[in-house]
């Protein structure tokens, strides 16, 4: 209560007219972080409901905790450093200077844009903050998510119209624009380090010999190298769970990226293409925390039913093609979600012609 009386007491220094009447815009978006609006849309149909875009985008940020939290640990851990604890913070210290360069960076043109605009803060980068420090590599260099961040939010989302508007996933957005520009620091034996020795992550040893050091069992729990969130598909499976118990989150989406990335994985071992199991596709590399987090993104991803049953198995099935087919770019859940965001719109268009041809010739039956 206090709170809320501390706010309403110095809302109208920011309203229109006031004498901070031109941070409007900023003040809103803290406002409406700690409360739900009390607003409705000023046209067309609407629907009461609690749950924002701001408390949507809470609970995908607490869905991310596990594999954030896990991530933490590991990096500690294959430093070297004994004790769960002592991992855990080793881990945060490393983690932690990426992940505040991520918010500062994004909420910062976010605002700039909002306020030049005269419009609401955008809700999206609450998540896209946190899903860019844990798409990349630890020991990857502030400056470069610095810039991955400006390119994301700038080319990827403003020059769009904001949150909402854009096509791509701006954190996959980040983090090639990251890898293409600056390749020897996202990719290679160099980047991966543990006891002061660097060494080749689970996939790129899967690419290059067609085996791992580690166990399935390692790869499921995430005790192997790798980005900070991708590592422990457990911890991303917690993660699932509470973006579908909530509802935010497609499971139709979710369901067919594995479907496809299996039957891919199976296929390819048919053929002799692969000398391990169809199963390590969804164990190592981006491929779980891609299906769960980022190929379910309600903004670029397709909106009909069945769109998303074909647009999620072609995620899967691309992923595994180019991990496959092009073993010196061995991660391609990236390339496979960017590449789909594209086309879902494509897809949605010829799921609803389908739909709207069958139900005209139902008509035409009828009469």
């Amino acid at each position: 209560m206090g709170l809320r009386k501390f706010v309403d007491k110095i809302k109208p220094t920011f309203s229109e007219g006031g004498k901070l009447g031109f941070l409007h815009s900023t003040f809103e978006g803290f406002e409406t972080f700690l409360y739900v609006p009390n607003t409705t849309t000023q046209k067309g149909a609407h629907i009461r409901d609690c749950n924002d875009i701001k408390r949507v985008m809470i609970v995908v940020v607490l869905a991310l905790v596990p594999a954030m939290l896990f991530g933490m640990y590991n990096v500690g851990r294959l430093a070297g450093v004994e004790g769960i604890l002592p991992a855990f913070w080793y881990g945060l210290l490393e983690a932690l200077p990426n992940i505040i360069v991520s918010y500062v960076v994004g909420l910062g043109i976010e605002f700039t844009f909002a306020q030049k605009r005269k419009h609401e803060i955008n809700e999206g980068f609450l998540v896209t903050g946190l899903l860019i420090p844990l798409v990349m590599p630890i020991g990857v260099p502030c400056w470069i998510v610095a810039l991955s961040t400006a390119f994301a939010v700038i080319i990827g989302k403003e020059v769009f119209g904001g949150t909402g508007m854009n096509v791509f996933n701006p954190a996959l957005l980040a983090r090639a624009f990251a890898f293409f520009a600056y390749t020897p620091q996202m990719s290679g034996e160099s980047v991966w380090y543990a006891d002061g020795t660097t060494g080749a992550t689970a996939l790129e040893q899967l690419g290059t010999t067609g085996q791992m050091q580690w166990s399935a069992l390692d790869a499921f729990f995430g005790f192997i190298p790798g980005s900070l969130g991708e590592t422990s598909t457990a911890a991303i499976l917690l993660g699932a769970l509470l973006l579908l118990f909530t509802g935010v989150a497609s499971w139709r989406i979710m369901l067919s990226v594995f479907v496809g990335g299996l039957a891919f994985g199976y296929l390819f071992d048919a053929v002799g293409m692969t000398e391990y199991p169809a199963y390590y596709h969804l164990l190592v590399g981006g491929f779980a925390f891609g299906a769960v987090f980022m190929a379910t993104d309600p903004v670029t991803s397709a909106q009909t039913n069945a769109g998303k049953w074909i647009y999620g198995f072609m995620v899967g099935a691309l992923a595994v093609l180019i991990r496959v087919v092009n073993p010196a770019y061995p991660e391609g859940m990236m390339l496979a979600i960017l590449f789909m965001n594209a086309l879902a719109p494509l897809i949605d268009y010829f799921v609803v012609e389908r739909n709207i041809a069958r139900r005209k010739k139902l008509i035409k039956n009828v009469k």
